[in-house]
Order: C-alpha cells, then sequence, then structure tokens
C-alpha cells in the first residue's frame, strides 16, 4: 500500500534576487502534526524560503505540492487559501483596533452587505479560548503585552483555517514565561493536526520542540535531523561546519588593574536593594537572572540612562556617579543596548554616520564634522571587525543583525574605552556571528578592557564568563566563579534559592 504523501513538499526551490542567489535546488517537507525547525546562519536562505511558501515571494525555480497536488502560490491570499500563514518576527498587527478586529482584518466576514460585528467577536473568542487567551474581544492590542500580542498573531492564523503556521523567531522579545506559554501553544496546535515550520536561532527551544530540523547553508540544504539526532553539536556542525567546542574556549586569564568598584548601589527600579561587586581589567563578567531580575536596570544605571539613588561607583579609582550617559561615555564606560535597532543605532544613517557617532564632538573642526576623518575610522572599524557590508555608505538598517551589532561596537570601540557594558550581544545573531563576537569580547579582555556582559542564554553565560553574578527581583544573589559555574547553581540563584551546597 502506497504511503500518503507529505502535508507539503517543495522540490528544488530556486531564488534569485539581484546580485544574491538567496536559494538553490532546496528541498522541504512537512507532515501533518508536525514541528519541523528550520535554522541556519543569517543570509542561509530560511527567511526566503518561508515567504516563497507564504506568497510573499514566487521561486524562479522549483515545484511546490501540497496533498500530493502541485500549486503555484504567487501571494499571500493564495497561500491563506491553501492554509499557510506566516507569523513575522515583527508583528504585523495594528494597535489602534481591537483583538477582534485584528484576528479578522482583511477577512471580515458580512451579513446583508454589512459588517457581522457580532460573528466576529463570538468567531474571535473561539480562536482565543484555542490558544489559551482569556481576554475580552474588545480589547484593545496596544494594551496587550509582546507575549499575548504573539498568540492574537497565531489565533489569526486559525481564522483563516491554516494548516500550516510558519513561525519567524516567535520567542525573540518574549519573557521566558511568555515563551514556555508558546510552546504549550504549539504542543496544542500539533495534536489537533496542525504543522508548524518554526525558524529561531535559539538551539535549546529547537531542540525542545522538533520532530525534525532541516539545516540551510549559503541558500542549499546543508542537513536533516530528526529525533535523538537533533542536538546542538549536530545543528552547528550543518550550520557552520565546526564543533561547538570552537565557539567557547575561554582560557585562563591574568587579572589587572580594578576598573569597576561599586559598592551599596541603589538602582531607581529597585532602590531598596543594595548592589555591590567589582570587576578588572582583562576579566569578562557576566549577568545572569531570569527577565525582571534587574540585569538591564543595573548597566543602564551604571552608564548614567537611569542616575542611581544611592551607594558608590568607581571606575579606575575616580568616582563615578553618572548623572547621564555622557558623563559615563567620558570616564571610560560604554553601553551596548539589548534593543539596538531602537537604541543603538540610527537605522536610516549609514555604517560610516553610524561608527562616527560617539566621537563627533571629540573629532570636529571648528564645529564642523571631520568627513576624512570619518571615512578612516569607518573603513578601519569595518577591516577590525570584519563588517559584511558593500561600502561604507551602506545604509544600516539593511544590514544583517550580527553587522548590526558590529557597528554598535565599532561606534564605542572608537573611543579606547575602560569597561563595556553588552546587554544581551548576541540576541538575534546567527551562530556564526555569536563566534565573531565572542571572539571580540576576548580579544578586548585580552587588551585589559573589563567586559560586563548580561544574557539570558545559558550557554553564552557558561562559556564566556570568567566569573557570574546571579541576580533576582533587583538584588544580587550569589557570585559563581568559573570552577563553580553550571546550569544548576545559576537557576538555583536566579530563583532566589541557595545554592546548593
Amino acid at each position: 500500500m502506497p504511503e500518503d504523501p507529505p502535508l507539503l513538499q517543495a522540490s528544488a526551490i530556486g531564488k534569485q534576487f539581484p546580485g544574491v542567489r538567496a536559494l538553490h535546488n532546496v528541498n522541504l517537507t512537512l507532515s501533518q502534526g508536525e514541528v519541523l525547525s528550520l535554522v541556519g546562519e543569517n543570509g542561509a536562505g530560511k527567511s526566503t524560503m518561508m515567504k516563497i511558501l507564504a506568497g510573499i515571494h514566487v521561486p524562479d525555480a522549483g515545484a511546490i505540492e501540497l496533498d500530493g497536488n502541485l500549486v503555484r502560490i504567487t501571494n499571500v491570499r493564495e497561500a491563506q487559501k491553501y492554509g499557510i500563514a506566516l507569523i513575522h518576527q515583527e508583528l504585523n498587527l495594528s494597535d489602534n483596533l481591537d483583538i477582534a478586529a485584528n484576528i479578522f482584518l482583511g477577512n471580515e466576514p458580512h451579513r446583508i452587505g454589512i459588517l457581522d460585528r457580532a460573528r466576529i467577536h463570538r468567531d474571535s473568542a473561539q480562536f482565543l479560548k484555542r490558544v489559551g487567551l482569556e481576554f475580552p474581544t474588545d480589547t484593545l492590542v496596544a494594551d496587550l503585552t509582546i507575549g499575548h500580542q504573539q498568540l492574537v498573531e497565531i489565533s489569526k492564523a486559525l481564522s483563516v483555517d491554516a494548516r500550516i503556521i510558519i513561525m519567524d523567531e516567535p520567542t525573540s522579545s518574549l519573557s521566558q514565561k511568555e515563551s514556555e506559554k508558546l510552546f504549550e501553544v504549539i504542543r496544542d496546535l500539533k495534536s489537533q493536526g496542525i504543522s508548524i515550520i518554526y525558524i529561531s536561532h535559539r538551539l535549546g527551544e529547537v531542540i525542545n520542540l522538533s520532530d525534525r530540523v532541516v539545516v540551510l547553508r549559503d541558500g542549499e540544504n546543508a542537513g536533516e535531523l530528526v529525533g535523538d539526532e537533533i542536538t546542538h553539536d549536530a545543528m552547528v556542525k550543518l550550520m557552520v561546519g565546526r564543533d561547538l567546542s570552537q565557539f567557547y574556549n575561554r582560557t585562563a586569564i591574568t587579572l589587572g588593574e580594578m576598573i569597576l568598584e561599586v559598592k551599596g548601589l541603589r538602582t531607581p527600579p529597585n532602590p531598596n536593594h543594595e548592589i555591590s561587586f567589582s570587576v578588572r581589567s582583562g576579566e569578562i563578567l557576566g549577568i545572569a537572572g531570569l527577565v525582571g531580575a534587574g540585569r538591564t536596570e543595573l548597566l543602564q544605571t551604571i552608564f548614567g540612562v537611569t542616575p542611581a539613588v544611592g551607594g558608590m561607583m568607581k571606575l579606575k579609582g575616580k568616582e563615578l556617579m553618572s548623572k547621564n550617559s555622557l558623563d559615563a561615555i567620558n570616564s571610560g564606560a560604554v553601553l551596548a543596548p539589548e534593543d539596538r535597532k531602537r537604541h543603538g543605532l540610527i537605522l536610516e544613517m549609514n555604517v560610516r554616520e553610524n561608527t562616527s557617532l560617539a566621537r563627533i564632538r571629540r573629532d570636529q573642526k571648528v564645529g564642523m564634522i571631520d568627513f576624512n576623518n570619518e571615512a578612516k575610522l569607518a573603513k578601519k572599524t569595518i577591516e577590525d571587525l570584519k563588517i559584511k557590508t558593500p561600502h561604507s555608505d551602506q545604509v544600516v538598517q539593511y544590514l544583517s543583525g550580527g553587522n548590526q551589532q558590529k557597528v554598535v561596537l565599532g561606534k564605542w570601540l572608537s573611543m579606547s574605552p575602560s569597561l563595556l557594558l553588552l546587554d544581551e550581544p548576541t540576541r538575534g545573531i546567527d551562530i556564526g556571528s555569536k563566534q565573531e563576537i565572542y571572539k571580540l569580547m576576548e580579544e578586548l579582555a585580552a587588551s585589559g578592557v573589563a567586559v560586563i556582559f548580561v544574557s539570558s542564554e545559558m550557554e553564552e553565560i557558561l562559556g564566556m564568563a570568567d566569573r557570574v553574578l546571579v541576580m533576582h527581583e533587583g538584588a544580587i544573589t550569589g557570585e559563581l566563579s568559573r570552577e563553580q559555574l553550571n546550569e544548576e547553581a545559576i537557576m538555583q540563584l536566579a530563583t532566589g534559592k541557595k545554592a546548593a551546597a
């Protein structure tokens, strides 16, 4: 008896953009009720492939079959007709409309030529129930958290009878609790026979959720993993052709002079907790904790974004009580923020302009920008940090996340800082770019810079930190040396418990 065809089969898919071969001979299959993860570095072709399935792009070559029947998908409505829905990383909801209006936007039911509002709200309530979201359907989307908005997007997909839901980096802006809720919903959808294509740089999530993993590299199939084959090592090997062990090769360090001393520091969000710690030249200090622990707020207070309520800070022996970020910069402290697009870059400006932003005041001549110096600085930054850009006049918003982060770092490194603060430095960055960021952190530490980084990725904390401070609800609950570092010890402290003896 012949086997039933897969729900979806894409064969020999090719796509060319001006000057770029995005996909070449890519094959993909998906069964009913399967969670298939698609992984690869930035530029591997993941997004292009998903946009082809969702009708945003039309392939130049290849074929797509659904239930064994050849189909041609030329636009989003056709994709929806075939039961395919794409949930973008940047959610496509209208903040000024309520939940029900968003779910049915563009597909509103009518009765005798009049918008059937009663049905919209009645059906929306049913879709919300399927994803476990208990909100009145007339709630404005603007009043929802990102996690709840994500569930509204899934409800929207269900409203068009989606059999295949594609999720692109769905947890990039979610808290741990919101992510866990999303995973529950995904498993429930799977049990209902709905198939999920899951795209994520967070390999731990991929291992947890996936029935099967397809790896793309340079726009081509690099391999496929099933069941117990799905491990960090195996995925990384296929993605970048290197062992995971090469990513974290932190060697023994020799500590230099004291760079930062913090005693009894009280931050505005957590004024009742006093924070004390220090970091030396050449040291990489990790700060771990769950979302809401106060890690970002600590970095922002050191950098003067939110001036301290009390306590004392010294940078290289001199008192540092930054009233604003300029004070911190002038003292030798710089911050690469978590949201690089909103707070670290001016997206509409080019690489050259962004890399010179921090130095404009210092490099100006008679109140005018020194464009020759600016061009030299940009050239050096691009070369030193290996920024992948066609030229220094490339607008930053068109660079990959990893290269945008390098521009942020380049901007600050031009100031020769003593203290580098990094908030989630590899958020939304592919595996290959992560390794480059790690290498840069090590090089900076070796040159005498003190590095403090916040990360929600356990592997990153365990692999890169010489020492780790763990925070819980605005307080430091413990300190772990490199020899003491393990996941259990960190999680004990991160949840407010004492480390196991």
